[in-house]
């Protein structure tokens, strides 16, 4: 049975991405090599750790002139989880070394890291990529969160590749599965393997970043559609007037989507993790300023409002910090043991027992079902699943205990009634808004043109995204810049380094200057949908975000 088209799916097919100057005649444009770039932190141990592809050049393209290159066979993968404009990064890949050399081939590995070590593939051509350009999700070859780290999974991959005449494997992922890409560019040079490795970066979390990667492909698409389901909720509580709305956003750690939805709504509470943590916020100082706020609107007759709570708020307050890590650490040495036990009483009792005086003593205070959500498995990269742990329903339930004391005291006399809602799936697979379409094609056909001059362990790098894209700069950071390292697994390893919001940067003192007044008074925003047609102010506007930070 044939798929059905919608008719904006069909005309999304038809959209052209637009392309920095740099390739206006193809891929093969000009390289220069600037400065040589370091870590930005822990900077001798990555070095000492990544001897061949540490302190290489910051690479930037322009406009060259079109001169046919030699054809390249190249690999990708999309790797952890979706994010609005993947299939435009491999488009533009497909079309970028295309116009290097029109011999070149793309396989696409399915189903994430785990395909290049399977060697399950697929030749991506143009009649099969046709069916996917400006569309959402990953559904065209699948992801995976496998994670590449092992000399035998990096012997796989080399012997899968080279059977098929491989140059270059692209790497569409985030910061752990470009940490993926980094491992792997230095194993496969350090032993004169003539396969070169590139990344991408995605993540609709927007904590990859630095001044070479302003953004992430899908920040922007993701935070305009959680923006656009706040907007409804906000103005529903402004009709009905008798509920409190506890909001979830994605942003496993850090709060760039809060922010981004709050300065886009502006909601009466939106709390910002990285703030918590810097002004050492216990969990009852955090209930607070949500309770103050409602009970501050009860006071003029508001009993309804909407709070924002990022996905990752509890590994920012201090204590429960400190307990996950040791959750972490305690689970990776004893999962056996405790994954043995059936019963939640024992499990906790299990736990309580191995846990510091002062972790237990948080631990011991939770309901069982927070207790079991803190100790279910881990992810891959031994994170915490904190998307799996109900903390809007924590929050409402303590804001509603500390406004029944408020009550008692004669603090308060609203009323309180909430509802939970956690926007998480909602937002990883639309249709990518034009300016993640034109991002992720540019970020592809810049990969493209990194592989032409033959580098690897780069970074696809695209600039001065508030400027048109014919004004975007086309470049490459070397991987090892992004790195630092971390505890994990009760170890030190080296990692991409997430960049959290930062409290003196301009989109956070844009918020923090109007949430006074936002916590008291109705002043929401209503964004509504993805803008795909009408005027550049419109429809290819970028985030506030992203725009105070240039600005």
């Amino acid at each position: 049975m044939a798929m059905t088209v919608s008719p904006l799916q069909k005309a999304r097919l038809a959209y052209s991405p637009k392309l920095p100057a740099a390739y206006k005649n193809g891929a093969t444009a000009i390289c220069t090599e600037g400065e040589k770039m370091g870590a930005f932190a822990d900077s001798d141990k990555i070095a000492a750790t990544f001897k061949t592809t540490s302190n290489l050049p910051v690479l930037t393209f322009s406009e060259g002139k079109g001169e046919k290159g030699k054809a390249v066979n190249v690999a990708v993968i999309l790797s952890g989880g979706q994010a609005p404009g993947g299939h435009n990064v491999i488009a533009g890949l497909f079309d970028g070394i295309k116009s290097i050399n029109a011999d070149s081939k793309l396989y696409g590995f399915q189903g994430g890291p785990s395909g290049l070590t399977d060697n399950k593939y697929i030749e991506i051509t143009s009649d099969f990529l046709a069916a996917y350009r400006n569309t959402g999700g990953f559904d065209m070859i699948g992801s995976g969160r496998t994670k590449l780290e092992t000399i035998e999974q990096f012997d796989k991959t080399e012997k899968n590749c080279l059977a098929l005449g491989i140059n270059a494997i692209v790497i569409i992922g985030g910061d752990d599965s470009n940490t993926n890409a980094c491992l792997l560019a230095e194993y496969y040079k350090a032993k004169g393997s003539p396969i070169m490795v590139v990344g991408c970066p995605k993540t609709i979390d927007g904590d990859l970043k630095n001044a070479y990667i302003e953004t992430s492909f899908g920040f922007d698409t993701a935070s305009k559609v959680y923006s656009e389901l706040i907007g409804n909720i906000e103005r529903d509580a402004n009709s009905a007037k008798k509920y409190w709305h506890f909001i979830k956003l994605m942003g496993r750690s850090a709060s760039h989507i809060a922010l981004e939805c709050a300065l886009k709504t502006q909601p009466n509470v939106a709390l910002i993790s990285e703030e918590v943590a810097e002004k050492k916020q216990n969990l009852d100082e955090v209930v607070s300023i949500v309770a103050d706020s409602v009970a501050k609107r009860a006071a003029n007759g508001e009993n309804f409002g909407v709070a924002l709570i990022p996905e990752g708020l509890i590994e920012f307050i201090p204590d429960f910090k400190v307990l996950i890590a040791e959750l972490n650490d305690l689970l990776a040495a004893n999962a056996d043991a405790y994954n043995a036990l059936a019963d939640n009483n024992e499990k906790a009792a299990f736990i309580s027992a191995k846990l510091s005086a002062e972790s237990n003593k948080v631990f011991a205070a939770l309901p069982m079902d927070i207790k079991m959500q803190l100790t279910m498995d881990r992810d891959p990269h031994g994170n915490v699943q904190v998307s799996r742990i109900e903390t809007e329903k924590l929050l409402v339930e303590l804001v509603k205990n500390k406004l029944a004391a408020w009550k008692k005291e004669g603090k308060y006399a609203g009323k309180f009634s909430a509802q939970t809602h956690f926007f998480g799936y909602e937002g990883r697979c639309s249709a990518p808004s034009n300016f993640d379409a034109d991002y992720c094609y540019s970020l592809g056909y810049n990969a493209a043109a990194i592989i032409g001059t033959g580098k690897t362990g780069y970074m696809s790098s695209v600039r001065n995204l508030t400027a048109p894209a014919s004004e975007w700069i086309a470049g490459a950071i070397p991987l090892t810049a992004m790195m630092n390292i971390e505890h994990r697994h009760g170890e030190d390893k080296p990692v991409i380094k997430k960049a959290l919001v930062e409290l003196e940067s301009a989109p956070f003192k844009a918020f923090a200057a109007q949430r006074e007044e936002w916590a008291v008074v109705t002043s929401f925003t209503y964004p509504g949908p993805i803008q795909y047609y009408g005027p550049a102010e419109v429809a290819d506007i970028t985030t506030v975000t992203l725009q105070l930070e240039k600005n």
